[in-house]
Protein backbone atom coordinates (compact mmCIF):
# COMPACT_ATOMS: atom_id res chain seq x y z
CA UNK A 1 0.00 0.00 0.00
CA UNK A 2 1.32 3.39 -1.00
CA UNK A 3 1.69 5.70 2.03
CA UNK A 4 0.71 9.37 1.69
CA UNK A 5 2.72 11.75 3.85
CA UNK A 6 0.82 13.20 6.81
CA UNK A 7 1.69 16.72 5.68
CA UNK A 8 0.13 16.10 2.26
CA UNK A 9 -3.06 14.81 3.87
CA UNK A 10 -3.26 17.91 6.05
CA UNK A 11 -2.80 20.23 3.06
CA UNK A 12 -5.46 18.33 1.10
CA UNK A 13 -7.90 18.60 3.99
CA UNK A 14 -7.32 22.32 4.35
CA UNK A 15 -7.78 22.85 0.62
CA UNK A 16 -11.04 20.87 0.73
CA UNK A 17 -12.35 22.85 3.69
CA UNK A 18 -11.33 26.09 2.02
CA UNK A 19 -13.17 25.10 -1.16
CA UNK A 20 -16.29 24.20 0.81
CA UNK A 21 -16.11 27.46 2.70
CA UNK A 22 -15.73 29.36 -0.56
CA UNK A 23 -18.60 27.46 -2.17
CA UNK A 24 -20.89 28.47 0.71
CA UNK A 25 -19.60 32.01 1.14
CA UNK A 26 -23.09 33.26 0.30
CA UNK A 27 -24.37 31.66 3.51
CA UNK A 28 -22.47 34.11 5.75
CA UNK A 29 -24.96 36.94 5.14
CA UNK A 30 -27.75 34.81 6.60
CA UNK A 31 -26.07 33.89 9.87
CA UNK A 32 -26.88 37.13 11.71
CA UNK A 33 -30.41 37.11 10.28
CA UNK A 34 -30.92 33.54 11.47
CA UNK A 35 -29.67 34.50 14.93
CA UNK A 36 -32.11 37.44 15.07
CA UNK A 37 -35.06 35.29 13.99
CA UNK A 38 -34.28 32.56 16.51
CA UNK A 39 -33.76 35.04 19.34
CA UNK A 40 -37.01 36.85 18.56
CA UNK A 41 -39.01 33.65 18.33
CA UNK A 42 -37.63 32.35 21.62
CA UNK A 43 -38.14 35.65 23.42
CA UNK A 44 -41.84 35.06 24.11
CA UNK A 45 -44.64 32.51 24.03
CA UNK A 46 -46.60 34.54 21.48
CA UNK A 47 -47.05 31.71 18.96
CA UNK A 48 -48.08 29.19 21.63
CA UNK A 49 -50.63 31.66 22.94
CA UNK A 50 -51.99 32.09 19.42
CA UNK A 51 -52.40 28.32 19.10
CA UNK A 52 -54.07 28.25 22.50
CA UNK A 53 -56.48 30.97 21.42
CA UNK A 54 -57.34 29.05 18.24
CA UNK A 55 -58.00 25.75 19.99
CA UNK A 56 -59.60 27.18 23.15
CA UNK A 57 -61.95 29.47 21.24
CA UNK A 58 -63.04 27.35 18.30
CA UNK A 59 -62.40 23.76 19.36
CA UNK A 60 -62.41 21.12 16.64
CA UNK A 61 -62.93 22.42 13.11
CA UNK A 62 -64.47 19.81 10.82
CA UNK A 63 -65.11 20.91 7.24
CA UNK A 64 -68.58 22.38 6.86
CA UNK A 65 -68.82 23.39 10.52
CA UNK A 66 -69.48 26.83 11.95
CA UNK A 67 -66.40 26.48 14.13
CA UNK A 68 -64.12 26.15 11.09
CA UNK A 69 -65.61 29.19 9.38
CA UNK A 70 -65.35 31.26 12.56
CA UNK A 71 -61.69 30.20 12.89
CA UNK A 72 -61.10 31.25 9.28
CA UNK A 73 -62.50 34.72 9.94
CA UNK A 74 -60.42 34.97 13.13
CA UNK A 75 -57.25 34.07 11.18
CA UNK A 76 -57.95 36.72 8.54
CA UNK A 77 -58.40 39.40 11.20
CA UNK A 78 -55.25 38.32 13.05
CA UNK A 79 -53.13 38.27 9.86
CA UNK A 80 -54.23 41.82 9.13
CA UNK A 81 -53.25 42.81 12.66
CA UNK A 82 -49.84 41.23 11.98
CA UNK A 83 -49.55 43.59 8.99
CA UNK A 84 -49.20 40.84 6.43
CA UNK A 85 -49.75 41.79 2.81
CA UNK A 86 -52.73 40.82 0.61
CA UNK A 87 -54.61 39.00 3.37
CA UNK A 88 -57.67 37.33 1.89
CA UNK A 89 -60.04 34.38 1.81
CA UNK A 90 -60.04 32.24 -1.33
CA UNK A 91 -63.35 30.34 -1.77
CA UNK A 92 -63.49 26.54 -1.78
CA UNK A 93 -66.58 24.31 -1.65
CA UNK A 94 -66.09 21.50 0.87
CA UNK A 95 -67.94 18.30 1.78
CA UNK A 96 -70.03 18.33 4.95
CA UNK A 97 -69.92 15.00 6.77
CA UNK A 98 -71.89 14.83 10.01
CA UNK A 99 -71.02 12.21 12.62
CA UNK A 100 -74.27 12.23 14.54
CA UNK A 101 -74.89 9.96 17.53
CA UNK A 102 -72.91 6.73 17.61
CA UNK A 103 -72.29 3.83 19.97
CA UNK A 104 -70.85 0.34 20.13
CA UNK A 105 -72.15 -2.22 22.60
CA UNK A 106 -70.65 -5.61 23.35
CA UNK A 107 -73.47 -8.13 23.81
CA UNK A 108 -71.52 -11.40 24.11
CA UNK A 109 -69.67 -12.81 25.94
CA UNK A 110 -70.62 -9.99 28.35
CA UNK A 111 -72.71 -6.87 28.00
CA UNK A 112 -70.60 -3.72 27.98
CA UNK A 113 -70.35 -0.33 26.26
CA UNK A 114 -67.13 0.09 24.27
CA UNK A 115 -65.16 3.20 23.24
CA UNK A 116 -65.38 3.86 19.50
CA UNK A 117 -65.21 6.53 16.81
CA UNK A 118 -66.93 6.24 13.47
CA UNK A 119 -64.57 6.50 10.50
CA UNK A 120 -64.73 9.81 8.69
CA UNK A 121 -66.92 9.80 5.56
CA UNK A 122 -68.49 6.51 6.68
CA UNK A 123 -72.12 5.82 6.00
CA UNK A 124 -74.37 5.27 8.98
CA UNK A 125 -76.08 2.11 10.06
CA UNK A 126 -79.83 1.51 9.71
CA UNK A 127 -81.80 3.38 12.39
CA UNK A 128 -82.02 0.24 14.53
CA UNK A 129 -78.27 -0.33 14.26
CA UNK A 130 -76.39 -3.40 13.11
CA UNK A 131 -76.18 -6.41 15.41
CA UNK A 132 -73.92 -9.29 14.38
CA UNK A 133 -71.15 -11.65 15.43
CA UNK A 134 -67.58 -10.42 15.02
CA UNK A 135 -64.87 -12.17 13.05
CA UNK A 136 -61.31 -10.98 13.77
CA UNK A 137 -58.63 -10.93 11.03
CA UNK A 138 -55.06 -9.71 11.15
CA UNK A 139 -54.72 -8.57 7.53
CA UNK A 140 -56.36 -8.63 4.11
CA UNK A 141 -54.85 -12.03 3.31
CA UNK A 142 -56.58 -13.59 6.30
CA UNK A 143 -59.81 -11.84 5.30
CA UNK A 144 -59.67 -13.51 1.89
CA UNK A 145 -58.70 -16.86 3.38
CA UNK A 146 -61.77 -16.75 5.64
CA UNK A 147 -64.12 -15.40 2.98
CA UNK A 148 -66.67 -18.16 3.61
CA UNK A 149 -67.04 -17.01 7.25
CA UNK A 150 -67.53 -13.29 6.57
CA UNK A 151 -71.07 -13.05 5.21
CA UNK A 152 -73.45 -11.48 7.74
CA UNK A 153 -70.61 -10.72 10.17
CA UNK A 154 -68.89 -7.58 11.43
CA UNK A 155 -65.23 -7.82 10.47
CA UNK A 156 -62.62 -6.51 12.91
CA UNK A 157 -59.24 -5.72 11.36
CA UNK A 158 -56.81 -6.14 14.27
CA UNK A 159 -53.67 -4.79 12.61
CA UNK A 160 -50.96 -3.52 15.02
CA UNK A 161 -49.51 -0.12 14.13
CA UNK A 162 -46.19 -0.18 12.28
CA UNK A 163 -46.02 2.99 10.21
CA UNK A 164 -48.90 5.23 9.28
CA UNK A 165 -48.52 4.49 5.58
CA UNK A 166 -48.55 0.73 6.09
CA UNK A 167 -51.40 0.60 8.60
CA UNK A 168 -53.79 3.27 7.33
CA UNK A 169 -54.79 1.15 4.32
CA UNK A 170 -57.06 -0.89 6.61
CA UNK A 171 -58.96 2.24 7.62
CA UNK A 172 -59.14 3.47 4.07
CA UNK A 173 -59.96 0.23 2.22
CA UNK A 174 -61.34 -2.02 4.97
CA UNK A 175 -65.07 -1.33 4.52
CA UNK A 176 -65.07 -2.03 0.79
CA UNK A 177 -62.83 -5.09 1.06
CA UNK A 178 -65.11 -6.63 3.70
CA UNK A 179 -68.36 -5.57 1.98
CA UNK A 180 -67.37 -7.50 -1.15
CA UNK A 181 -67.49 -10.68 0.95
CA UNK A 182 -70.84 -9.89 2.54
CA UNK A 183 -69.83 -8.21 5.81
CA UNK A 184 -72.50 -5.97 7.34
CA UNK A 185 -70.05 -3.54 9.01
CA UNK A 186 -66.39 -3.29 9.97
CA UNK A 187 -64.33 -2.32 12.98
CA UNK A 188 -60.64 -1.48 12.85
CA UNK A 189 -57.95 -1.40 15.49
CA UNK A 190 -57.21 2.32 15.77
CA UNK A 191 -54.34 3.48 13.56
CA UNK A 192 -51.71 4.46 16.11
CA UNK A 193 -49.60 3.06 18.94
CA UNK A 194 -51.30 1.57 21.99
CA UNK A 195 -52.55 4.51 24.06
CA UNK A 196 -54.82 4.85 27.06
CA UNK A 197 -57.74 3.03 25.45
CA UNK A 198 -58.25 5.82 22.92
CA UNK A 199 -60.04 5.48 19.58
CA UNK A 200 -58.70 7.21 16.47
CA UNK A 201 -60.93 8.44 13.65
CA UNK A 202 -59.85 9.24 10.09
CA UNK A 203 -61.19 9.01 6.58
CA UNK A 204 -62.34 5.90 4.80
CA UNK A 205 -62.85 5.64 1.03
CA UNK A 206 -65.52 3.56 -0.66
CA UNK A 207 -64.77 1.70 -3.86
CA UNK A 208 -67.14 2.45 -6.72
CA UNK A 209 -69.67 -0.31 -7.33
CA UNK A 210 -69.18 -1.89 -3.90
CA UNK A 211 -71.86 -1.84 -1.17
CA UNK A 212 -71.22 0.86 1.44
CA UNK A 213 -71.12 -0.44 5.01
CA UNK A 214 -70.49 1.46 8.23
CA UNK A 215 -67.00 1.49 9.71
CA UNK A 216 -65.68 2.46 13.14
CA UNK A 217 -62.42 2.38 15.06
CA UNK A 218 -61.95 0.84 18.50
CA UNK A 219 -58.98 1.07 20.88
CA UNK A 220 -56.07 -1.34 20.47
CA UNK A 221 -56.80 -2.83 23.89
CA UNK A 222 -60.31 -3.90 22.84
CA UNK A 223 -59.11 -5.22 19.49
CA UNK A 224 -56.57 -7.43 21.24
CA UNK A 225 -59.22 -8.58 23.70
CA UNK A 226 -61.45 -9.74 20.84
CA UNK A 227 -58.47 -11.48 19.27
CA UNK A 228 -57.80 -13.43 22.46
CA UNK A 229 -61.45 -14.45 22.83
CA UNK A 230 -61.54 -15.72 19.25
CA UNK A 231 -58.28 -17.64 19.62
CA UNK A 232 -59.43 -19.35 22.82
CA UNK A 233 -62.55 -20.54 21.00
CA UNK A 234 -65.90 -21.53 22.45
CA UNK A 235 -67.24 -17.99 23.02
CA UNK A 236 -69.09 -15.80 20.55
CA UNK A 237 -68.24 -12.14 20.14
CA UNK A 238 -71.41 -10.25 19.33
CA UNK A 239 -71.81 -6.47 19.14
CA UNK A 240 -74.34 -3.85 18.20
CA UNK A 241 -73.12 -0.82 16.22
CA UNK A 242 -75.20 2.35 15.90
CA UNK A 243 -74.03 5.24 13.69
CA UNK A 244 -76.04 8.20 12.42
CA UNK A 245 -73.24 9.40 10.13
CA UNK A 246 -74.30 11.06 6.89
CA UNK A 247 -73.40 13.70 4.32
CA UNK A 248 -75.20 17.00 3.84
CA UNK A 249 -74.84 19.29 0.77
CA UNK A 250 -71.41 20.79 0.11
CA UNK A 251 -70.62 23.90 2.13
CA UNK A 252 -68.82 27.17 1.38
CA UNK A 253 -65.38 27.43 2.95
CA UNK A 254 -62.09 29.20 2.26
CA UNK A 255 -58.32 28.96 2.18
CA UNK A 256 -56.76 31.82 4.18
CA UNK A 257 -53.86 33.59 2.48
CA UNK A 258 -51.38 36.21 3.68
CA UNK A 259 -48.03 37.35 2.29
CA UNK A 260 -44.79 39.20 2.70
CA UNK A 261 -44.25 40.64 -0.75
CA UNK A 262 -40.79 40.27 -2.24
CA UNK A 263 -38.69 43.39 -2.64
CA UNK A 264 -37.15 42.48 -6.03
CA UNK A 265 -39.00 39.48 -7.48
CA UNK A 266 -42.50 39.64 -5.99
CA UNK A 267 -43.98 37.41 -8.70
CA UNK A 268 -41.77 34.52 -7.59
CA UNK A 269 -43.54 32.82 -4.68
CA UNK A 270 -42.68 30.49 -1.83
CA UNK A 271 -45.72 28.93 -0.13
CA UNK A 272 -45.75 27.72 3.48
CA UNK A 273 -48.72 26.43 5.41
CA UNK A 274 -50.82 23.75 7.03
CA UNK A 275 -54.52 22.89 7.22
CA UNK A 276 -56.91 24.73 9.48
CA UNK A 277 -59.64 22.09 9.46
CA UNK A 278 -59.50 19.15 11.85
CA UNK A 279 -61.48 16.09 12.75
CA UNK A 280 -64.40 16.52 15.10
CA UNK A 281 -62.54 15.12 18.11
CA UNK A 282 -59.94 16.82 20.27
CA UNK A 283 -59.23 20.40 19.22
CA UNK A 284 -56.81 19.80 16.36
CA UNK A 285 -53.82 21.31 18.14
CA UNK A 286 -51.22 19.01 16.61
CA UNK A 287 -53.26 18.13 13.53
CA UNK A 288 -52.96 20.74 12.28
CA UNK A 289 -53.51 23.93 14.22
CA UNK A 290 -49.85 23.85 15.22
CA UNK A 291 -48.70 23.53 11.61
CA UNK A 292 -50.82 26.54 10.68
CA UNK A 293 -49.48 28.62 13.55
CA UNK A 294 -45.75 27.89 13.08
CA UNK A 295 -45.84 28.63 9.34
CA UNK A 296 -47.91 31.76 9.90
CA UNK A 297 -45.58 32.78 12.74
CA UNK A 298 -42.62 32.56 10.35
CA UNK A 299 -44.08 35.47 8.39
CA UNK A 300 -45.03 37.41 11.51
CA UNK A 301 -41.45 37.18 12.74
CA UNK A 302 -40.13 38.52 9.45
CA UNK A 303 -42.56 41.40 9.51
CA UNK A 304 -41.70 42.26 13.12
CA UNK A 305 -37.97 42.20 12.32
CA UNK A 306 -38.59 44.19 9.11
CA UNK A 307 -37.10 41.45 6.96
CA UNK A 308 -38.24 41.58 3.34
CA UNK A 309 -36.72 38.91 1.09
CA UNK A 310 -36.24 39.17 -2.65
CA UNK A 311 -39.21 36.90 -3.35
CA UNK A 312 -42.73 36.73 -1.96
CA UNK A 313 -43.44 34.36 0.92
CA UNK A 314 -47.09 33.31 1.11
CA UNK A 315 -48.73 31.53 4.02
CA UNK A 316 -51.80 29.44 3.20
CA UNK A 317 -54.09 27.95 5.82
CA UNK A 318 -55.76 25.24 3.78
CA UNK A 319 -59.33 24.05 4.31
CA UNK A 320 -60.64 20.47 4.09
CA UNK A 321 -57.47 18.42 4.22
CA UNK A 322 -58.91 15.77 6.48
CA UNK A 323 -61.89 14.46 4.53
CA UNK A 324 -61.65 15.71 0.99
CA UNK A 325 -58.47 17.56 0.04
CA UNK A 326 -60.50 20.35 -1.52
CA UNK A 327 -58.30 23.13 -0.11
CA UNK A 328 -55.14 21.88 -1.79
CA UNK A 329 -56.94 21.27 -5.08
CA UNK A 330 -58.62 24.66 -4.79
CA UNK A 331 -55.29 26.43 -4.37
CA UNK A 332 -53.92 24.65 -7.45
CA UNK A 333 -56.92 25.66 -9.53
CA UNK A 334 -57.03 29.28 -8.31
CA UNK A 335 -53.30 29.79 -8.96
CA UNK A 336 -52.85 27.65 -12.07
CA UNK A 337 -51.57 30.58 -14.14
CA UNK A 338 -48.80 31.44 -11.68
CA UNK A 339 -47.59 27.97 -10.66
CA UNK A 340 -44.61 28.30 -12.99
CA UNK A 341 -43.48 31.21 -10.80
CA UNK A 342 -43.66 29.18 -7.58
CA UNK A 343 -40.17 28.49 -6.26
CA UNK A 344 -41.01 26.17 -3.37
CA UNK A 345 -43.92 24.84 -1.30
CA UNK A 346 -43.48 23.83 2.36
CA UNK A 347 -46.05 22.03 4.49
CA UNK A 348 -46.19 21.50 8.24
CA UNK A 349 -48.57 18.65 9.08
CA UNK A 350 -46.78 16.28 11.41
CA UNK A 351 -47.52 17.79 14.79
CA UNK A 352 -45.47 20.20 16.87
CA UNK A 353 -42.82 18.48 18.95
CA UNK A 354 -39.05 19.03 19.16
CA UNK A 355 -37.88 20.01 15.65
CA UNK A 356 -35.67 17.59 13.71
CA UNK A 357 -35.30 19.13 10.25
CA UNK A 358 -36.93 18.90 6.85
CA UNK A 359 -37.68 16.50 4.05
CA UNK A 360 -36.90 17.73 0.53
CA UNK A 361 -38.16 16.71 -2.89
CA UNK A 362 -36.80 18.66 -5.82
CA UNK A 363 -33.87 19.13 -8.21
CA UNK A 364 -30.67 17.40 -7.13
CA UNK A 365 -28.69 20.61 -7.60
CA UNK A 366 -30.94 22.38 -5.08
CA UNK A 367 -30.37 19.89 -2.28
CA UNK A 368 -26.93 21.28 -1.22
CA UNK A 369 -28.43 24.78 -1.00
CA UNK A 370 -31.23 23.62 1.30
CA UNK A 371 -28.76 21.58 3.36
CA UNK A 372 -26.42 24.56 3.72
CA UNK A 373 -29.23 26.82 4.92
CA UNK A 374 -30.42 24.15 7.36
CA UNK A 375 -26.94 24.19 8.92
CA UNK A 376 -27.96 27.54 10.43
CA UNK A 377 -30.46 25.62 12.57
CA UNK A 378 -28.05 23.39 14.50
CA UNK A 379 -28.90 25.07 17.80
CA UNK A 380 -32.55 24.09 17.29
CA UNK A 381 -31.78 20.50 16.28
CA UNK A 382 -33.45 21.21 12.94
CA UNK A 383 -30.42 20.97 10.65
CA UNK A 384 -31.11 17.55 9.10
CA UNK A 385 -32.37 17.45 5.51
CA UNK A 386 -33.67 14.10 4.29
CA UNK A 387 -35.36 12.81 1.18
CA UNK A 388 -39.12 13.05 0.93
CA UNK A 389 -40.69 16.48 1.03
CA UNK A 390 -44.39 16.86 0.39
CA UNK A 391 -47.82 16.96 1.96
CA UNK A 392 -51.44 16.43 1.06
CA UNK A 393 -52.21 20.14 0.71
CA UNK A 394 -49.22 21.22 -1.36
CA UNK A 395 -48.93 18.20 -3.64
CA UNK A 396 -51.77 19.12 -6.07
CA UNK A 397 -50.15 22.46 -6.95
CA UNK A 398 -46.58 21.19 -6.67
CA UNK A 399 -47.30 18.28 -8.99
CA UNK A 400 -49.08 20.48 -11.53
CA UNK A 401 -46.34 23.10 -11.48
CA UNK A 402 -43.35 20.78 -10.92
CA UNK A 403 -42.50 22.79 -7.81
CA UNK A 404 -39.94 21.62 -5.21
CA UNK A 405 -41.50 20.56 -1.91
CA UNK A 406 -40.35 20.59 1.70
CA UNK A 407 -41.98 18.78 4.62
CA UNK A 408 -41.41 20.19 8.09
CA UNK A 409 -40.19 17.36 10.35
CA UNK A 410 -40.13 16.86 14.11
CA UNK A 411 -39.25 14.13 16.55
CA UNK A 412 -42.87 13.35 17.39
CA UNK A 413 -43.30 11.64 14.02
CA UNK A 414 -40.31 9.35 14.46
CA UNK A 415 -40.82 8.39 18.12
CA UNK A 416 -44.57 7.79 17.89
CA UNK A 417 -45.77 10.75 20.00
CA UNK A 418 -47.70 12.24 17.11
CA UNK A 419 -49.57 9.09 16.11
CA UNK A 420 -50.37 8.36 19.75
CA UNK A 421 -52.79 11.32 19.74
CA UNK A 422 -53.50 11.57 16.01
CA UNK A 423 -57.25 11.95 15.26
CA UNK A 424 -58.21 11.45 18.91
CA UNK A 425 -59.74 13.41 21.78
CA UNK A 426 -56.20 13.67 23.17
CA UNK A 427 -55.07 16.08 20.42
CA UNK A 428 -54.93 19.17 22.63
CA UNK A 429 -52.43 21.94 23.28
CA UNK A 430 -51.52 20.29 26.59
CA UNK A 431 -49.18 18.08 24.51
CA UNK A 432 -47.26 21.08 23.11
CA UNK A 433 -44.83 23.39 24.91
CA UNK A 434 -44.23 27.08 24.14
CA UNK A 435 -40.59 26.31 23.34
CA UNK A 436 -41.56 23.69 20.77
CA UNK A 437 -43.81 26.16 18.98
CA UNK A 438 -41.14 28.87 19.07
CA UNK A 439 -38.35 26.60 17.88
CA UNK A 440 -40.32 25.15 14.98
CA UNK A 441 -41.50 28.59 13.87
CA UNK A 442 -37.94 29.89 13.98
CA UNK A 443 -36.62 26.95 11.97
CA UNK A 444 -39.22 27.45 9.25
CA UNK A 445 -38.68 31.22 9.20
CA UNK A 446 -34.90 30.94 8.78
CA UNK A 447 -35.14 28.31 6.06
CA UNK A 448 -37.79 29.99 3.93
CA UNK A 449 -36.40 33.50 4.37
CA UNK A 450 -32.98 32.45 3.09
CA UNK A 451 -34.45 30.50 0.16
CA UNK A 452 -36.70 33.44 -0.72
CA UNK A 453 -33.74 35.82 -0.58
CA UNK A 454 -31.22 33.81 -2.60
CA UNK A 455 -29.53 35.69 -5.47
CA UNK A 456 -30.47 32.71 -7.66
CA UNK A 457 -33.71 30.78 -7.93
CA UNK A 458 -33.74 27.48 -6.04
CA UNK A 459 -33.04 24.71 -8.54
CA UNK A 460 -31.03 26.99 -10.84
CA UNK A 461 -27.77 26.70 -8.93
CA UNK A 462 -24.64 26.98 -11.10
Amino acid sequence: MRRIPLFALLIASLVSLSAQSSDNAWLAQYRPIAARIIAESQSSDFAWQRLAELTDTFGHRLSGSDSLEKAIDWAVAAMKKDRLDNVRKEPVMVPKWVRGQESLELLLPVKQSLPMLGLGNSVGTPAAGVEADVIVVKNFDELEARAADVKGKIVLFNVPFTTYGQTVVYRRDGPSRAAKLGAVAILIRSVGPVGLRTAHTGATVYENGTPKIAGAAIPAEDADRFQRIQERGGARIRVKLNMQAHFEPDSQSYNVVGEIRGRERPDEVIVVGGHLDSWDVGVGASDDGGGCVVTWEALRLMRKLELQPRRTIRVVLFTNEENGGRGGAGYRDAHQAELSKHVLMLESDGGIFDPSGFGFTGPAQARPTVTAIASLLTSLGADRVTEGGGGADIEPAATAGKIPMIAHRNKGESDGQYFLIHHTDADTIARITPKQVADNAAAIAVLVYAIADLPWKLGEEK
